[in-house]
């Protein structure tokens, strides 16, 4: 489908995208394809997600930073896979205030996180809008044939774990829209969180050895373990005093009336993308160790046991869950 703006198109193209192509595979942008070879032994997992103003980030997000959470989202998938990341292709949907500085800062965020992550751009469109701004980006990775780790592993008496925190997703939200009462650099971790959440691509090794199902956390802890959950056909028993909150996200624990119910927020609240799986008992002491190789926070926070859905527990008593995370329209 031809661009409403095709100069605006081609300039893009030619002067902010074409630098972060790939260089042989990506053939500079020139073309309508890319020709990606196979590689003997392995799978090719693709992952797609989409973000859009208003949505998935703010109006007065920098654009560099609505750059690399695209980036990061879909990283954090190949992450919960097991797969190495390579490239990706990528949809641009300009809205009117995307002029040519928000774009120019736009592919320096890709550049920044390109370089981090070891990835390249390998093709994709670049059109204008009147609607809010929008990007979609398709990511592609290699797991040894066989390998990648699907949701419907889980068995019973697994233990269920996390990396990271959870929370943070939900809390920088408020804080980017300046809803907090915390101190200022515990505003600015839980905003630079939001905006940039960390793919766990250095664990994803031993989430392809050693873990059964896993999933990322986007949706919500609760909602994503449910996914998980009916996917292996097994309950969860998830134990809410055990979730693993950041130094900020304890601090606004601290403050609230019903820590409980402040606690069942910040596991449903989502956009934190840390990988939440399931793993034999047996390995859970290995996973540890490499973890404290990494300085990566893995904590278990309950286990597979028979039946269907999600059981929280608080002391020992169910807690009742509303909603258990973001659902898609």
């Amino acid at each position: 489908m031809p661009s409403v703006d095709v100069a605006g198109e081609f300039e893009t193209i030619r002067r902010l995208l074409a630098p972060l192509a790939h260089p042989e595979w990506g053939r500079g942008l020139l073309d309508d394809v890319a020709v990606v070879p196979s590689r003997t032994g392995y799978d090719l997992v693709l992952t797609k997600d989409s973000i859009v103003e208003g949505v998935h980030f703010l109006p007065e997000d920098p654009m560099d930073t609505v750059a690399r959470k695209l980036l990061r989202v879909n990283l954090s998938d190949l992450a919960a896979k097991g797969a190495e990341p390579f490239g990706y292709m990528l949809g641009c949907f300009w809205s009117d205030r995307c002029g040519w500085p928000e774009r120019e800062a736009f592919a320096a965020g890709l550049k920044r996180d390109q370089t981090e992550f070891g990835v390249a751009l390998l093709g994709g469109d670049t059109v204008t809008t009147p609607g809010p701004a929008s990007f979609s980006l398709t990511m592609l990775g290699w797991v040894p044939k066989g390998r990648a780790v699907g949701r419907d592993g889980a068995r019973p008496d697994d233990v269920v774990l996390v990396t990271g925190v959870i929370g943070d997703g939900y809390l920088g939200l408020q804080a980017a829209q300046e809803r907090l009462s915390l101190e200022p650099e515990r505003v600015m971790a839980l905003v630079d969180h939001y905006r940039t959440p960390m793919p766990r691509l250095a664990f994803a090794e031993q989430i392809r050895d050693l873990a059964t199902a896993a999933i990322d956390v986007s949706d919500g802890l609760i909602a994503d373990l449910g996914h998980l959950a009916a996917a292996s056909g097994v309950a969860l028993d998830i134990d809410l005093a055990a979730l693993p909150v950041s130094g900020p996200a304890q601090a606004w624990l601290d403050g609230r009336v019903d820590p409980q119910d402040a606690r069942v927020r910040l596991a449903t609240g989502g956009d934190d993308y840390e990988i939440a799986f399931t793993a034999r008992a047996g390995d859970e002491a290995e996973l540890r160790r490499a973890a404290e190789r990494q300085h990566l926070r893995l904590t278990t926070i309950g286990r597979v046991v028979a039946g269907t859905g999600v059981t929280v527990r608080s002391a020992g008593d169910i807690v009742a869950i509303g909603r258990p995370g973001w659902t898609h329209g």
